[in-house]
């Protein structure tokens, strides 16, 4: 059984926008932090950006300002607007819990390039 689905990923100009989504399902999602996470070729996986159940967020140096994290608790959604997007933002791109995780999703390919 999927637990975790991303979407939205995609072929991006660098300076442009994608807006990933990632449906959870409730035993993952509700009361949990969740997060994004990405992991480029021959790298290790980072996590980029983080939301409490309460709305709180975090960002990862690399993509703060850029990148805005939220959430809907009705729907158990996360999504993540990424703006003025980079070359080096090139990876896939997964939703995961925080304070507890399940099994990895599929994920979402994001390339930025020209």
């Amino acid at each position: 059984q999927v637990q975790l689905v991303e979407s939205g990923g995609g072929l991006v100009q660098p300076g442009g926008s994608l807006r990933l989504s990632c449906a959870a399902s409730g035993s993952i999602f509700s009361g949990n932090t969740m997060g994004w996470y990405r992991q480029a070729p021959g790298k290790e996986r980072e996590l980029v950006a983080t939301i409490t159940r309460f709305g709180s967020t975090n960002y990862a140096d690399s993509v703060k300002g850029r990148f805005t994290i939220s959430r809907d608790n009705a729907k158990n959604t996360v999504y993540l607007q990424m703006n003025s997007l980079k070359p080096e933002d090139t990876a896939v791109y997964h939703c995961n819990g925080v304070l507890w995780r399940d099994t990895w999703g599929q994920g979402t390919q994001v390339t930025v390039s020209s």
